[in-house]
């Protein structure tokens, strides 16, 4: 396995982490879909440890995987677009290396967790526009198109329980508007695949049902899993990630298998 780390965007701390398998020449594997994680961290730090272990999750399914490591709102004010940016560069630096790196270029996944997943379900929303091409420098959608998004316990509008207070909004953005995830939605969203618990007492389940039901207005394919009980923050809901008894659930562990029998039919079409 190489390990690589590209600066995302000048000036800044932002990064990607990549986990690369070799080509392997016994099965004709000379191509992978590729998965660029997303990390929670309400936008003033991310956790390494969970990272690190969602990546090498999706390696060890046969995933190129990486992780984002975005500008956090101490590090620039306003902070929005820059982690948009950061993930677009981010999936233009794929495209433009997927010979190098074994990638399948039409098989890029982005997955979100926590705040992470509002940086995903804004760009899923907005990948698509002239001002996103241009903070790029593409003059191509594509290029920065993701193929799948995966959304884990994501905050998608911010009148929905997260954050608590008005002042944290203000350090993100001057106008929530922009980036209420769930009212940006169109038929130019990818498919997308969602999972929250119905108890999350940090960021409340609504923000996962508001963005699968404007999918749904606008046609696009989403899956979405409403666990009955589990803490914020869950990760893989196993062992490796469970900071608590309380996040190392078997039944909401269930959520990686299903996402990635999703992938796979998603790939299938």
């Amino acid at each position: 396995m190489r390990i690589i780390r590209e600066s995302i965007r000048q000036n800044s701390n932002a990064f990607l982490q990549g986990y690369l398998k070799s080509a392997d020449v016994q099965t004709n594997q000379y191509k992978y879909p590729a998965v660029i994680v997303v990390p929670g961290g309400s936008y003033t730090h991310i956790s390494l440890h969970q990272a690190e272990s969602f990546a090498l999750n999706f390696s060890a399914n046969g995933y190129q995987s990486f992780y984002l490591r975005y500008t956090f709102e101490q590090e620039a004010m306003p902070l929005m677009p820059n982690p948009l940016e950061e993930l677009a560069n981010s999936i233009k630096y794929i495209r433009e290396h997927a010979n190098e790196f074994n990638i399948d270029e039409n098989k890029i996944v982005i997955a979100g967790f926590s705040i992470g997943g509002h940086i995903c379900s804004l760009y899923n929303d907005f990948y698509h526009t002239d001002w996103m091409q241009k903070l790029a420098g593409v003059d191509n959608a594509d290029i920065l198109k993701p193929n799948a998004v995966i959304l884990s316990y994501p905050v998608t509008n911010l009148t929905c329980g997260f954050p608590k207070d008005k002042e944290s909004i203000l350090n993100w953005v001057s106008d929530e508007q922009q980036v209420k995830a769930d009212e940006h939605v169109s038929a130019k969203n990818m498919p997308t695949f969602i999972w929250h618990t119905s108890d999350d007492p940090f960021v409340p389940v609504e923000n996962a049902l508001k963005y699968s039901i404007k999918l749904n207005e606008y046609n696009v394919d989403n899956e979405l899993h409403i666990f009955h009980h589990g803490p914020h923050g869950m990760g893989l809901a196993n062992n490796i990630t469970s900071w608590n008894e309380d996040s190392n659930n078997a039944r909401v562990a269930e959520w990686f298998d299903l996402a990635i029998t999703w992938l796979d039919e998603i790939w299938a079409k």
